[in-house]
């Protein structure tokens, strides 16, 4: 069964089309944590009774080091919130630029251009007080994520590769005790994607780092990457989708670490329910399992039969 409910945005969201890029939530005690992929900052939405929304809007570079400054792009990926803190993860990928002219030289010479932004490679924890998040930690700079993968025999290569091309491309994070798990939408290795285990700590500097080598997890998902992730008991729920430019399939899988780990084979992934999605719309970017059980869904890319009359936009709950 599917329901639907609005979030509602500002006007200054909606300016930066927040509101048709999202691609990260949580749930916190009165409402919504959530992020667009455009920009550098989060949101908290309210419960009002009937919607989402009483926005408040905070700039990351209030709360850590940006390695890029305050205004460049931080391509959220994803959100997770655990023992007191919110987690942000960037999606540490490069990117290529999109083809915007007929120009044959001009179209091929865009698609030779690959960009690097440093603040996409951020992986951030925030102190919660209430709703109210504080100066936190930072795995960025020299010092990010994807230095402790060069060397990787199976991620490494995929380091210089933009992410929409099956390169590295971190899409959601889920934390489960002192153990960060990172989804990948790239690499796909051969069908199999890939899940990395995290057990950073804190140093005196506000830095984030690495106190024991990182894991890999193979999951055979049929070729499909891992577009977020979300703690649901001893499980993680899946949001597999296309690593490269397709709209679909889409689907949420479960998974029991603590049961199978290391290389996954499809039979131990549960099919919780294929996700509707649309052409060149509709995209399923991030999932919450809500307190009460039902499954929320938010959209990058929007069908303009989700945006509402008030600006806002529809996200969707399943009971499963």
């Amino acid at each position: 069964m599917v329901e639907q409910v609005e979030l509602r945005f500002d006007h200054a969201s909606r300016a930066s089309q927040t509101h048709t890029n999202l691609s990260a939530i949580r749930q916190s005690p009165h409402g919504l944590w959530i992020a667009g992929d455009e920009t550098a900052s989060f949101e908290h939405l309210a419960w009002t009774g009937d919607h989402y929304g009483d926005q408040r809007t905070f700039r990351l570079a209030e709360y850590i080091d940006l390695p890029a400054g305050p205004d460049d792009e931080a391509d959220i990926e994803g959100m997770a919130r655990a023992d007191g803190h919110l987690w942000v993860v960037g999606s540490h990928s490069l990117k290529r630029k999109r083809v915007k002219s007929k120009d044959p030289a001009k179209a091929a010479h865009r698609l030779a251009t690959v960009v690097r932004e440093e603040n996409r490679f951020i992986l951030a924890r925030l102190p919660l007080h209430g709703e109210e998040p504080g100066p936190g930690a930072v795995m960025s700079g020299e010092r990010n994520l994807t230095a402790y993968l060069s060397q990787d025999v199976h991620l490494g290569p995929f380091l210089a590769l933009p992410g929409k091309d099956n390169g590295l491309d971190v899409e959601g994070i889920a934390v489960v005790g002192e153990r960060v798990y990172l989804g990948l939408r790239g690499p796909v290795l051969r069908g199999w994607a890939v899940v990395l285990e995290l057990r950073p700590e804190e140093t005196d500097r506000r830095r984030l780092r690495l106190r024991e080598p990182y894991r890999k997890h193979f999951l055979d998902l049929g070729g499909l990457g891992v577009r977020d992730l979300c703690p649901d008991g001893d499980s993680l729920l899946l949001l597999t989708g296309p690593t490269m430019a397709l709209d679909g399939p889409v689907q949420v899988r479960r998974w029991w670490p603590g049961r199978r780990a290391g290389v996954v084979p499809a039979g131990e992934l549960e099919v919780v329910m294929d996700l509707p999605y649309g052409v060149g719309c509709d995209h399923p970017e991030g999932l919450v399992r809500l307190a009460d059980g039902r499954l929320m869904v938010v959209y990058d890319s929007p069908s303009p039969a989700r945006i509402t009359p008030a600006g806002g936009v529809l996200a969707d709950i399943f009971t499963i």
